[in-house]
């Protein structure tokens, strides 16, 4: 059918991939796949035709109408459960301009500045945000989550205290779902963690680090700041899990003396979405920013001189300094950032402070009636958060308020908590307190914040958070900045390693659905049932595809599925006995979170060498097996390679480190080049994470969120991520042709028991409409378009690494290193170049430095495709003229790229016409096509950015108006 998804889905219909076919040299795709996958890994020597799991594609009409009925097996209620978890209004103009806008959730991480201004505008001013709530001086631009984020303060902690300690101090009174997140990471790297009562008076041991929760999970609001220094005299690092809607009443993490302070910014108009996602936050004192884990946007100079934002602090992360990095954290949840952070550009400080003002009214009426009706609300200061003794009765009450649509969080048998939120209703008040027995109107009463603790220092006072009141300035702005931004509803965006294919209509719809979004990650098991449902066969599909027996959606990126699959190796040593087995075995050119993420599990990395062809070397990694022995405990290989190609050898790699008792650990990065072809475990995998985010279309939000599940062997499934509060622990088992369950007991790695769920609906409806034939189309598209691209390209810049058939997988590295040797024109100079002919850059000098590496997804049309090819072309023959002397190297359309619609306006003194400089691609085309073009011309709102400045000025909290005049 003409209209069936896989054609909305695949950019080149048949008679464009015959074309490309032909300049391949093959009559059929079917051929080109035959000659570039090995036949030894192919999925057909390991399962008989026909047996897949994967269901016969729907239609979108059939899907959406699958999908309402799983929604409609949900159950709302009005979730009173709090926990870091409540419920929040997202203001329309919100939702409908960035949640439900490609401009913002196609966007990729904004590694490009110049066509990124938008964005990078949205995080710094959800970084000003966090930091004038906190007080501190730095805040990143998001975390995973508010417990993730708690783990990587941890640990910040530990690199920063000057005490000789391995012991962390957590408050007993801190969510639990944080606490279970620590206590599962801090084994694997030999941290020692003791819970006190600090409220109560318990006494500090030594130690590097100290967490508080404030307020409380129980409710209460106390002065921790005598505490904290005591501990900061002792050494310490002081954190502090802090409430941001509570700090616009209550003092700052700063002004109680802490030097780090997380949470998650969830309440500021991100649905609760059953866990998921949400912008977690971290925000640290003057002199620990260096230190900080995670993306950090600053203000630089672009080359008029004007300021303009980047990405700063790079040479910190995990793709520069790989084991050495601060965090294996690569990409965090910069939509849901963006969302935060407009919530308070919306509302404004007197607009959050009314909100907040409102919720703790409603808290304080409630203890109000509660208290007139005889019941026991334990604590006096608190800011929306009840907790309340009922001896005997939790269970009881409880139940009664689920009857009558409400939940409340039982602590024990004798305890209940209450958290109100901005929906809460005075009717809503009264209601709950009569499932207590208390009857009584509604009435406003004193406020229950402590005197000393109430909040003067001011907040959010940038012109930022103060003008756009209206609806109409709000829509403007938003769309301002959308505008300044490239995204893939502008064009390809060709980054290797990344897949920016197609996140369709279809598959987004669900996501602001309320039956989706509107549930609380701990509402009880028979209120979640269609998630249940949704979540299992999700798990079916993707173990089906990838060749393992189970999986586990908990990991919220891929760095911490790559985390949950390192920590599920190790624990199945353990449990062995083979307590030696430390040593994790790394390829040279590996991705950068995979050395970050061994080290977090506790392992020593040990790079294997490539070979001159970019395989594995075979001899150096026998070597390597041999040197250590029975201390290996895995190695970790990305498939199809990091340098774009399908090694043969891979079954004999695999069965090597098996010989010597070591796990595999293959990375999922790579899946789109053989989803449907060949899985991960048929060829000796026993564990890999996958991208939803890349592979099955969640989209990449400008920097998240993501979804990175980790699929393994049935003898590494006791050691997956599991949570306390998981409401079906009975995961999907396969086994030959055999489907059951199985449960997982492995140590928590997301804040939720299901990680970001609201979004697995995207990729449960991408695997619903494709089915497994259409996913065999997509994977071989996108390996038809790479091979294309590096065949058409040939002549003008050499592909690096390719297969045995002279082929490479679904990305190409294109060389420049030969084009700047003898021009002297950088990798750089073409990125920004590619921006004047309308396209984002593809990845930069990775794996291999003064590369390009492409990946056009086989969403892309061949329309689309040759433009590339023809800008890169172009480019070449600018080079060529560089070398011939046309144009001077320190002044030439590459040297001075992008150009902008102000650089053109005034005085021009370049040897090169300005039409050269902004409308490149024009030369050649008909006239028709060129008029198209130029109308719709993208122009990057700044020129080129100074990285050394922005690195050696580093501020990364919105510049002050002033800052852009001329």
């Amino acid at each position: 059918m003409s209209n069936a998804f896989v054609n909305r889905h695949i950019g080149t219909d048949s008679a464009a991939q015959a074309q490309m076919l032909k300049h391949l040299g093959y009559d059929s795709i079917e051929h080109l796949i035959e000659a570039a996958i090995p036949e030894s890994i192919h999925v057909d020597q390991f399962r008989a035709a026909g047996s897949s799991l994967l269901p016969e594609p729907a239609t979108e009409r059939e899907t959406i109408a699958e999908l309402r009925e799983l929604a409609s097996k949900n159950t709302l209620r009005r979730s009173l459960i709090g926990q870091g978890y409540y419920d929040t209004i997202t203001p329309a103009v919100i939702k409908r301009n960035v949640l439900e806008n490609p401009s913002w959730y196609t966007a990729y991480t904004p590694y490009q500045p110049e066509i990124s201004q938008g964005r990078l505008e949205a995080i710094i001013n959800f970084q000003t945000m966090v930091t004038d709530l906190t007080g501190l001086a730095t805040a990143n631009g998001s975390m995973l989550d508010e417990s993730t984020s708690a783990v990587e303060a941890m640990l910040l902690a530990r690199r920063s205290s000057k005490v000789d300690s391995n012991v962390f101090v957590v408050d007993t009174h801190v969510l639990a779902q944080t606490k279970s997140l620590i206590a599962g990471r801090v084994a694997a790297v030999g941290i020692e963690v003791v819970e006190l009562d600090l409220a109560a008076g318990a006494e500090l041991p030594e130690a590097f680090g100290v967490l508080i929760q404030y307020p409380g999970a129980n409710g209460r609001i106390w002065d921790p700041s005598a505490v904290i220094e005591k501990a900061k005299a002792a050494g310490a690092i002081t954190i502090v899990a802090a409430d941001l809607l509570a700090l616009t009443l209550i003092a700052s993490p700063a002004e109680l003396g802490a030097d780090v302070a997380v949470g998650s910014s969830q309440r500021f108009g991100v649905p609760m979405g059953f866990g998921g996602p949400h912008a977690g936050y971290m925000a640290v004192r003057a002199g620990l920013e260096r230190s900080m884990p995670g993306r950090l946007v600053g203000v630089s100079l672009d080359a008029n001189g004007e300021p303009a934002y980047r990405l700063t602090l790079q040479a910190r992360e995990q793709h520069i300094r790989r084991d050495k990095a601060t965090s294996n954290i690569c990409t965090a949840q910069v939509l849901l950032a963006v969302m935060a952070g407009m919530y308070a550009v919306y509302h404004g400080p007197e607009g959050l402070k009314e909100i907040a003002t409102q919720v703790h009214e409603r808290a304080t009426a409630l203890a109000a009636i509660l208290r007139a009706g005889g019941v026991t609300v334990t604590h006096d200061n608190f800011f929306d958060t009840l907790h309340v003794s009922v001896p005997g009765k939790a269970a009881a009450i409880a139940a009664a308020a689920q009857a009558g649509g409400f939940l409340l969080n039982q602590v024990d048998a004798d305890t209940l908590t209450i958290s109100v939120d901005e929906t809460t209703t005075p009717g809503e008040v009264e209601a709950v307190a009569g499932f207590f027995g208390a009857d009584a109107a509604y009435q406003a009463v004193a406020s229950a914040v402590p005197a000393k603790l109430v909040r003067t220092s001011t907040y959010l006072e940038h012109p930022v958070f103060n003008t756009h009141r209206s609806e109409t300035s709000m829509m403007r702005y938003l769309k301002r900045l959308a505008d300044f931004d490239y995204a893939l509803d502008r064009g390809m965006i060709p980054l290797g390693s990344c897949t920016m294919k197609l996140n369709a209509a279809t598959e987004m719809e669900a996501v602001t659905w309320p039956e989706f979004g509107g549930l609380h990650p701990f509402a009880p098991a028979e209120d979640v049932a269609g998630y249940v449902e949704l979540i299992a066969q999700l798990e079916k599909w993707l173990v089906d595809l990838t060749g393992y027996n189970t999986v586990s959606l908990q990991p919220n990126a891929g760095s911490q599925g790559e985390l949950a699959g390192l920590l599920a190796i190790r624990g199945y040593h353990l449990a062995n006995g083979d307590t030696q087995r430390t040593v994790c075995l790394i390829p040279s050119s590996a991705h950068g979170t995979n050395a970050a993420s061994a080290v977090l599990a506790g392992m020593s990395v040990v790079v294997v060498a490539c070979d001159e062809v970019g395989n594995v070397d075979l001899d150096d990694l026998r070597a390597k097996i041999a040197e250590h022995g029975d201390t290996l405990a895995a190695l970790m290989i990305t498939y199809p390679s990091t340098h774009g190609v399908y090694e043969h050898a891979v079954p004999d790699i695999t069965a090597a480190v098996h010989a010597a008792g070591g796990q595999v650990y293959v990375d999922g990065a790579n899946l789109n080049a053989m989803t449907g072809f060949a899985r991960f475990g048929d060829f000796g995998g026993d564990v890999s994470h996958l991208n939803l985010h890349k592979t099955f279309c969640i989209p990449h939000g400008g920097g998240g969120p993501g979804v990175g599940p980790v699929a393994a062997k049935a003898h590494l499934a006791p050691y997956l991520p599991s949570h306390f509060a998981i409401q079906n622990p009975h995961h999907v088992l396969v086994e030959g042709d055999t489907v059951s369950t199985v449960t997982h007991d492995g140590a928590q790695i997301s804040a939720a028991p299901y990680g970001s769920p609201s979004i697995l609906p995207i990729s449960w409806a991408y695997v619903r409409m494709m089915g497994e034939q259409g996913i065999r189309d997509a994977t071989a598209s996108a390996v038809l378009a790479a091979n294309y691209i590096s065949k058409r390209l040939a002549d003008y810049y050499p592909t690096l690494y390719t297969g045995d058939n002279g082929l490479v997988a679904h990305e190409c590295i294109l060389d420049l290193r030969p084009l700047t040797a003898e021009t002297g024109v950088s990798v750089d100079d073409v990125a920004k170049r590619l921006v004047d002919f309308g396209f984002h850059a593809p990845t930069m000098s990775f794996p291999v430095a003064g590369t390009l590496m492409i990946e056009p997804t086989e969403s892309e049309d061949l329309d689309e495709i040759e433009r590339f090819i023809n800008a890169m072309i172009t480019i070449k023959a600018e080079a060529d003229a560089v070398l011939a002397g046309q144009w001077p190297a320190d002044d030439n359309p590459l040297h001075n790229a992008p150009h902008t619609a102000a650089s053109i306006a005034g005085e021009w003194n370049h040897p090169y016409s300005r039409e050269k400089a902004v409308y490149p691609f024009a030369e050649g085309l008909d006239a028709a096509t060129r008029t198209m073009r130029v109308r719709s011309k993208y122009w990057a709102p700044v020129r080129r950015i100074d990285n050394a400045y922005g690195d050696r000025n580093l501020v990364c909290s919105c510049p002050p108006p002033e800052a852009f005049e001329n």
